[in-house]
């Protein structure tokens, strides 16, 4: 697990510091460093499909998450790495585990950043182990966006994969509330709701979790369930593209003021079936292609940093979430699949 003076690195961020070797496919590009926190006790969230889960079993108890490794570094080389080659990324986040501490960490670190670059900086903050003040010393060290990551889209839910259904820390209520306490301190449309599509959830609930984001001043950040081997959802599969697609489309509707969750038309199932717009103003949307890149915190230029090329699948024609401008194919296939 490291101590506390390391930190773990995606492999894409390794990859664009240098750090380690490989090639991105399609030259993709990542736009922000993600950074985890580490504790030689690891995390003590059980959340069933995360695969900082202490209980994940067998061959893959010590392996990464969220699909590939997390390499472990002292965090100064990482610092000193990004010194070298600030040129290549727009925003760097910290991502906290959930250990009694972990804020205090991430303040430090945040302002040991900030002591050499002026890179922005996001932090993924975890609601069980901090409150408000904490939030209050991360802004003043230098961060200038959260995310909360809620995850799924009902209490239910989440007290199932996340809370007392598996013996676990988190509660739902606590998660909003901190929700509600980042958009205060970082302001609005500072602070982004993690939503992961496919853990049960119907189209009508996600739509709901996503309105109830934007209505309380936050954005969404939305990632596709992606089994991870050795966790308790390793068998689940991911969701029909179909399904992704539609809420793609919403939340970009929803989080650009274009459309509302319940002004959509849902079938009995809770399935999406039209999205309140007229088919010329869809049509003008979802040919942009930008509802179906990666939705996160973006840099100074305005556009989004956090592409996490390739996370929520491996590199091939089946993207869930591009991390690049979508060229015509790409946006043919995506059409071809949102009513599938």
């Amino acid at each position: 697990m490291g101590t506390r003076d390391d930190m773990r690195i995606s492999l894409a961020a390794a990859m664009t510091l240098g750090l380690e070797p490989g090639m991105f496919y399609r030259d993709a590009r990542l736009g922000c460093i993600n950074l985890l926190m580490t504790d030689p006790k690891g995390c003590v969230g059980r959340c069933a499909y995360c695969g900082l889960n202490n209980d994940r079993r067998g061959e893959y108890a010590s392996k990464g998450f969220i699909r590939v490794k997390w390499p472990t570094l002292p965090f100064e080389a990482l610092l000193d790495a990004m010194v070298a080659r600030q040129d290549r990324f727009a925003r760097i986040c910290i991502s906290m585990i959930t250990r009694r501490g972990s804020g205090a960490q991430v303040v430090q670190v945040t302002r040991r950043i900030r002591e050499r670059l002026d890179t922005p900086i996001s932090g993924l903050l975890s609601p069980t182990v901090i409150d408000g003040e904490d939030m209050e010393a991360m802004r003043d060290a230098g961060m200038d966006m959260v995310g909360i990551a809620v995850d799924t889209a009902t209490e239910e839910l989440f007290d199932a994969m996340r809370g007392r259904g598996i013996r676990g820390p988190h509660r739902w209520g606590r998660y909003w509330a901190s929700f509600e306490k980042a958009v205060e301190v970082f302001g609005e449309g500072m602070a982004g709701c993690h939503l992961i599509v496919g853990l049960g959830e119907t189209e009508k609930q996600m739509a709901g979790a996503i309105q109830r984001v934007r209505d309380m001043g936050g954005r969404t950040h939305l990632f596709c369930f992606y089994p991870e081997p050795g966790s308790a959802l390793q068998e689940r599969p991911q969701p029909a593209v179909g399904q992704y697609r539609r809420i793609q489309v919403a939340r970009w509707l929803i989080d650009s003021g274009l459309g509302r969750a319940e002004r959509f038309a849902y079938d009995d199932g809770g399935r999406i079936g039209a999205f309140g717009l007229d088919a010329a103003a869809l049509e003008a949307e979802v040919r942009k292609g930008t509802p179906f890149r990666t939705s996160g915190c973006p840099g100074k230029d305005g556009e989004v940093a956090c592409n996490r090329p390739f996370a929520n699948e491996r590199p091939g024609e089946d993207l869930r979430n591009y991390p690049f401008a979508l060229l015509p194919g790409d946006l043919e296939r995506v059409l071809g699949e949102l009513w599938t």
